[in-house]
């Protein structure tokens, strides 16, 4: 069975969820709140994290920023009771891969664990054998090693990010729809929306760029989407 990390302070939702999904194939782990949230981590590995945005104490948004800041990659789905259109934004600028508004079906989170799961394994969001080593700036991208460095610091990625940024890498100078990147980023049949993109560039802008509101390398194609562009004195493919 797949192990899965569920936190959420509503005890008999907690419950119905683990047993809920239980029958679909996952083991689930519960927490009511996140103070044994790195200790079950460490403990126990789960493949992805389901976490409610409205906690006691540190709240889910806090505890996914923080959770992104110190490295940690593993998808996380947020919960919460609220679901407007700026809600979801802010979850994806902390570092949630997906979002799901209270009152939900369990199908749906079944349906929404399996497509992060999934996109999670996807090719786009693995190390890419056959991409080499791209410079830009100070940054050193090693598309084959799923590494970004900078020095002799090493920045991890979430998957949505590596997928976002190799993607425009390998298309260096050619301006990609949005629609375009959701599509290789992650699948045909995905249900994000196309902010999303634009949430994961404005992240991934405040990481490598040294001024995120002119970014040099990570540039806007107004009217179509967005553009690598590699430094014209031969950085590139090495």
């Amino acid at each position: 069975m797949k192990k899965i990390l569920l936190i959420d302070d509503d005890a008999e939702l907690r419950q119905l969820l683990a047993t809920y999904l239980g029958r679909h194939g996952f083991d689930t782990l519960l927490l009511p709140d996140t103070r044994q949230l790195d200790a079950f981590i460490e403990r126990y590995q789960p493949l992805l994290l389901v976490l409610d945005l409205m906690l006691p104490g540190e709240d889910g948004l806090a505890a996914c920023r923080r959770l992104r800041a110190r490295g940690e990659t593993r998808p996380v789905i947020m919960l919460t009771a609220r679901d407007e259109p700026v809600d979801r934004v802010i979850g994806l600028e902390m570092g949630a891969d997906d979002y799901l508004g209270k009152p939900f079906d369990p199908r749906e989170l079944v349906a929404r664990i399996e497509a992060v799961l999934r996109r999670a394994a996807r090719p786009p969001a693995a190390p890419d054998p056959d991409g080499g080593i791209v410079r830009f700036g100070d940054w050193l991208f090693d598309r084959g090693a799923r590494q970004l460095s900078r020095g002799s610091e090493s920045v991890p990625l979430t998957s949505g990010e590596f997928a976002l940024l190799n993607t425009l890498v390998a298309n260096a100078n050619r301006p990609m729809k949005r629609e375009r990147l959701l599509e290789l980023t992650r699948g045909e049949s995905s249900e994000a929306f196309d902010r999303a993109i634009d949430v994961q560039i404005h992240r991934l802008r405040r990481l490598l760029e040294v001024d995120p509101a002119r970014p040099r390398y990570l540039q806007t194609v107004w009217g179509v989407g967005y553009v690598f562009v590699p430094d014209s004195a031969g950085d590139g493919a090495a």
